[in-house]
């Protein structure tokens, strides 16, 4: 069969005042438009920048760094990686040096996003409630999970995902690339 074929939300999406039916303004579709497919280089470029910031977070215990890791999760999860420093570091500065790509569907990299952005919520929550155990345990989780896709290239967010896919709790319009395995024969 052909390439894996994995279409751009933004290709989907009009981006001039004619092909969005005269209507014109900001279309917010763009705005929250995430890449797909996604250099896996650079994600995990990315995640070991989370690894990083995250580890000397929980070493230093400086608790503003919890808020600064939900935001950049955040930020990635809403923009995908236009708006991240991390993930602008890692796009534009760190991944072309390595000179080559490996894409894989965004997808699932934008729900394990959401769950980074989920602990690293419910951590600075925790810390700022007086729980600092708690929030200290879920942060060193999540030195675990980025780690995994940093260093090991597996990415736990992205096998919940397939998960709850192969379970139809996810539909399978969300990824075909994902759900359709005739589509990743090279």
């Amino acid at each position: 069969m052909g390439k894996l074929q994995i279409d751009s939300p933004a290709d989907a999406v009009p981006t001039t005042a004619a092909a969005a039916g005269g209507r014109t303004g900001l279309d917010w579709r763009t705005v929250f438009a995430f890449p797909n497919p996604v250099n896996e280089y650079a994600a995990r470029i990315t995640a070991a920048l989370v690894v990083v910031v995250a580890a000397a977070t929980l070493l230093t215990g400086w608790g503003w760094g919890l808020a600064l890791i939900a935001a950049g999760f955040w930020l990635r999860v809403l923009f995908g990686p236009r708006i991240s420093p991390l993930a602008q570091l890692s796009v534009k500065v760190l991944a072309p040096r390595l000179g080559r790509a490996k894409l894989v569907p965004g997808p699932p990299k934008r729900f394990a996003q959401g769950i980074g952005a989920g602990m690293s919520t419910a951590a600075a929550l925790l810390l700022a409630a007086g729980l600092a155990p708690a929030a200290w345990t879920l942060l060193a989780v999540l030195i675990v999970a980025a780690s995994l896709e940093a260093f090991a290239g597996f990415c736990l967010g992205c096998a919940i995902f397939g998960f709850l896919q192969r379970r139809g709790l996810i539909p399978a319009d969300i990824c075909e690339a994902c759900n359709n395995i005739s589509l990743k024969r090279p």
